[in-house]
């Protein structure tokens, strides 16, 4: 296949029944061949941000990179009253699994996008072949922060005070370039992330496609057993961890389960929290070497 084409992941819009709306998949590679590489991005982002990223595996495998409930593209509520977990992000990711009747597949994502497919896999054996994460979030087993902490916390109120409207999505570039989360990031995921980050509102503008209320949802809701889903792994599960600010925590539970053969857990040097776009040569090589 050609790279140029290999690269430009045709978009599209999945109906997930029962789950009120549809998620949105980049789809990369060939149409012929099955699905090699599921991928799910961080909170925040979406599936195009990764698009740079992911697209040079396209020569030979087929991805498909999802926009979660709430962010992108995808049509699924958002709701946020009454929520406590990523439960929900499970159960969407578990319906594409059925509704596309994938197998064999590796699941992989980063940040809340890898948590989601560690609660997935531990529901649906059967459909994957291995788990590969990028600095997933992953809470201590013990002594986690009350609500009212985690309500609180600077990654949830930083979150309300984003920023949502902007004149045009050059300006969002011209805003986000060098700064904050994006100062390791290239040009062109920046753009990529603009790309589908924001919509176009009626009055011209651009506004975020994951609203600052939902964002914050995902920061302040952590009642999924994440560790429970570890324990009930019957796949590999690689895990590679930011070497600056991960939200992997360190945990006796991960000692554990690396001595059990459950799980593999590498920390990059010189990464932080962003490490699929400080290192996509290495993303690559993980992915590539898990599908093979």
């Amino acid at each position: 296949m050609d790279s140029a084409l290999a690269e430009a992941p045709r978009a599209r819009l999945i109906d997930l029944e029962g789950r009120g709306g549809a998620m949105a998949v980049l789809d990369f590679g060939d149409p012929g061949r099955p699905v090699d590489i599921v991928f799910v991005h961080a909170n925040g982002f979406n599936a195009r941000t990764y698009r740079s990223i992911l697209g040079p595996l396209a020569d030979d495998l087929r991805i498909l990179a999802v926009d979660q409930r709430g962010h992108g593209r995808s049509t699924l509520p958002a709701e946020t009253e009454g929520r406590t977990s990523w439960d929900g992000l499970r159960d969407d990711l578990l319906t594409l699994l059925a509704t596309l009747d994938l197998r064999d597949v590796v699941l992989s994502g980063h940040s809340m996008g890898g948590t989601a497919c560690v609660l997935a896999q531990a529901q649906a054996p059967e459909r994957v072949r291995r788990v590969v994460l990028f600095d997933p979030v992953v809470m201590p087993s013990a002594g986690m922060a009350d609500p009212g902490q985690v309500s609180n916390s600077p990654l949830v109120q930083g979150a309300l005070r984003r920023r949502s409207v902007f004149p045009d999505k050059a300006a969002v570039v011209a805003a986000y370039t060098g700064r904050g989360a994006f100062k390791t990031w290239s040009g062109e995921t920046l753009a990529d992330y603009v790309a589908d980050g924001f919509r176009e509102r009626d009055d011209g503008q651009v506004e975020l496609s994951c609203a600052p209320e939902w964002e914050a949802s995902n920061f302040s809701s952590h009642a999924h057993d994440t560790w429970g889903a570890f324990e009930q792994a019957q796949v590999p599960i690689r895990i590679l961890r930011a070497a600056e600010g991960s939200t992997c925590r360190e945990d006796p539970k991960f000692d554990a389960l690396v001595a059990a053969g459950r799980i593999e857990v590498e920390t990059v040097p010189g990464t932080t929290h962003f490490l699929p776009m400080e290192r996509p040569d290495l993303v690559r090589s993980v992915l590539r070497s898990a599908a093979s």
